[in-house]
């Protein structure tokens, strides 16, 4: 018997272009900036001065006494995506993905200025709380916490649990806010940029870091056509893994990404050679850009001369926990409107780091199945493969 489709039926973002998947495709066609002058918090002379902050942002309605930021940016998500699959809460449940929970609400316990009860902040499983209290959820509930490939693992995560007939129908959630503590730890890695973020190219010279949401709903497709749903795609291929290699650098050839980008194919029952496009990870670091650019080699061979690749965070800079979500989220978008989006601040090509990267102007493109790649610090690693239904 052939192992039961995966639907996505909804999709919600907030980011810094705005709080709706419309104002993030919109921007990503653009090539429009997410990034400005962070004005939110004291520096403190730290040298990284500019990611992606999200201003002028009010959650929705919601039942709960208090609301951190990063929490709010989940709900606002959450929302909409929910709103585009319709259905009834009783019967979903939740996944969420981040790097620092409600930190920018811990902080303040860690800093002397709230009760130490404000340290439950500081663990994920909080804002997991808030959101099905919020949201009105009666189904199971799961938080991660896997770096910078956390919500395209809990993608990955969540559509085990529904294929294993663990769940009929869950919300996933990746967020990430920045606040002082995260924004001083990040700069501590010593991989932001002065300058702007430039994937593959020979210029590049570090990434930038934002904060936000994005929210997508996954059903068992027999759920989905017992209540008359919609599918905007079919998350066909999935795989995650950790190869232990180092904290912070790559493996040589990006050979974790090489193993779930394999794994994520073959999990779809498909080739390399049925792949059309690629959403990368593309941090505009220079190790990671190398290695992922061989792992692409690697697996397509000569086809990677040719098979069109981008690279969101060119745009929106790094979205931590929100990435791998986010860019999935574009690969949806890509195959609805055979459209992918440009590669920003992309000029000069790095005869190291071949790809066929779009760049400029948004390529019209007949897509059927789009691969997408996430990696993160300590050797996470996560790919998803959409299908166009």
């Amino acid at each position: 018997m052939a192992p039961e489709r995966i639907y996505i039926t909804g999709m919600g973002a907030v980011t810094p272009y705005g709080a709706s998947v419309g104002r993030l495709w919109q921007g990503l066609l653009a090539g429009e900036s997410g990034i400005s002058d962070l004005d939110r918090f004291d520096l403190g002379g730290i040298a990284c001065v500019k990611g992606g902050q999200i201003r002028d942002y009010t959650p929705p309605p919601h039942p709960l006494p208090q609301l951190d930021l990063a929490t709010g940016f989940a709900l606002g998500a959450c929302t909409e995506a929910l709103a585009q699959a319709g259905g009834g809460a009783a019967e979903t449940g939740l996944v969420t993905a981040s790097n620092f929970g409600a930190l920018d609400e811990g902080e303040r316990a860690l800093a002397g200025e709230a009760p130490d009860t404000a340290l439950a902040a500081c663990a994920q499983v909080l804002p997991t709380r808030r959101l099905g209290a919020a949201l009105g959820l009666e189904g199971p509930a799961v938080t991660l916490s896997l770096s910078c490939a956390a919500s395209a693992a809990a993608l990955a995560h969540a559509a085990a649990l529904l294929r294993a007939g663990r769940a009929k129908r869950l919300l996933v959630a990746g967020y990430d806010a920045l606040s002082r503590c995260a924004w001083s730890g990040l700069c501590s890695l010593r991989t932001m940029t002065r300058d702007r973020v430039r994937p593959f190219d020979l210029e590049r010279s570090g990434t930038l870091f934002s904060e936000g949401a994005c929210a997508l709903v996954l059903e068992r497709a027999d759920v989905c056509a017992a209540r008359g749903g919609e599918p905007l795609a079919e998350l066909s291929g999935w795989a995650t893994g950790n190869n232990g290699f180092h904290l912070t650098a790559p493996p040589p050839r990006a050979a974790g990404s090489a193993q779930v980008m394999r794994g994520a194919i073959a999990c779809a029952g498909l080739t390399p050679d049925d792949i059309d496009h690629i959403n990368a990870h593309g941090t505009a670091t220079r190790p990671n850009d190398l290695t992922e650019a061989q792992a692409i080699h690697d697996i397509f061979g000569p086809r990677a001369e040719a098979l069109p690749v981008t690279a969101n965070k060119g745009a929106l800079g790094h979205m931590l926990g929100a990435a791998g979500g986010i860019e999935a989220i574009a690969s949806v978008l890509s195959l609805r409107h055979g459209l992918i989006p440009p590669t920003a601040n992309f000029a000069t090509p790095d005869p190291e780091a071949r790809v066929a990267l779009v760049a400029g102007q948004p390529r019209e493109a007949a897509l059927r199945h789009v691969l997408s790649n996430s990696a993160g610090f300590g050797g996470c690693n996560a790919a998803l493969l959409f299908t166009k239904v």
